[in-house]
């Protein structure tokens, strides 16, 4: 009897144990099938995007060669380059082929910005009339006026500090990390976050007003924000204070104000710095396709025989 019991137990407890070995198999198949599922779809997510990015970057490179032949058109068209003229239009979103997604751009005249690689002369030495202009420029702009000698010493080629306020590498190799200073001319505007506490807000506030383009590069006055026209004179003020719509309307018209209705300049180098026609333009370019953005930034160059190529491209955010 009592070999009988024990024998009804040790089933009940063997087929216990199957039901939990069950229950754990089924239970790890689950997990194992969820992670294979996860992984699957992640994959195809992956992929999805990959594909959706190399796509809008064909597109783009597409709506660059669009706007080349644009600025093309408008060389033979005028020689001087107004807000009042086509490519200065922001295209408004299009259809790509199927509605598989959206094109949207715009061309922006960056000879119309102060170039912060003025404020060197051609053979790298410090342009003391440029810098001068540039801290009218940050002072209108909410920026410390000394931050201008501190910028110049970054480009220019030797290792002598301005005064007051400059730095050169015995600054920067105190920094965390250290380094060198550039000692060169700039290929972006951003470029000046690397200075020592300089930050984002900073340039923010001038980001609207200045570029990086090679040395020399003259200033378009036709599309030159107020406070850039500003600059050019020591007592003047009269653009950044006029009112944005105003600007605006008499742009719209053409060439405004033109370098004839700028206030009388004296000087013979700021006025011989100063164009109505622009060579350096760029184009931002956004694809939309499916909840993937793309965004290419290009630096277009027209240069002589009317040709118009890319000399630096960047991609994300700005």
């Amino acid at each position: 009897m009592r070999r009988a019991i024990r024998s009804l137990r040790s089933a009940h407890r063997q087929r216990g144990v199957a039901l939990i070995t069950a229950v754990l198999i089924v239970a790890l198949a689950t997990m194992l099938a969820v992670n294979v599922t996860y992984r699957g779809m992640m994959d195809q997510r992956r992929s999805g995007s990959l594909f959706a990015f190399d796509q809008g970057y064909e597109v783009a490179l597409g709506a660059e060669a669009w706007a080349a032949e644009i600025l093309k058109k408008d060389k033979q068209e005028s020689q001087q380059d107004t807000l009042a003229e086509g490519w200065a239009q922001t295209m408004p979103p299009l259809p790509i082929d199927d509605n598989v997604g959206t094109i949207e751009g715009r061309l922006e005249d960056m000879q119309g910005r102060f170039n912060l690689n003025n404020l060197v002369h051609t053979d790298s030495t410090p342009n003391p009339k440029a810098i001068q202009q540039f801290e009218r420029i940050l002072q209108m702009a909410d920026v410390e006026p000394t931050w201008a000698t501190m910028i110049a010493d970054w480009i220019d080629e030797d290792q002598q500090s301005g005064f007051p306020e400059g730095a050169e590498d015995s600054v920067y190799m105190g920094q965390d990390p250290p380094h060198l200073a550039a000692n060169m001319p700039i290929t972006r505007a951003s470029e000046l976050m690397t200075l020592p506490n300089f930050g984002v807000e900073r340039y923010r506030k001038i980001a609207p007003y200045v570029t990086a383009l090679p040395v020399g590069t003259k200033l378009n006055v036709c599309t030159a924000p107020g406070i850039v026209l500003d600059s050019l004179s020591e007592t003047e003020r009269n653009f950044s204070l006029m009112n944005a719509k105003d600007m605006a309307d008499r742009r719209k018209e053409g060439c405004y104000p033109g370098i004839s209705g700028l206030p009388a300049i004296t000087d013979t180098e700021i006025r011989n710095s100063l164009s109505e026609e622009t060579s350096w333009f760029r184009a931002t370019i956004w694809v939309t396709i499916g909840t993937t953005q793309f965004t290419m930034y290009s630096l277009l160059n027209r240069g002589q025989g009317n040709l118009v190529r890319p000399v630096l491209r960047s991609f994300g955010a700005e």
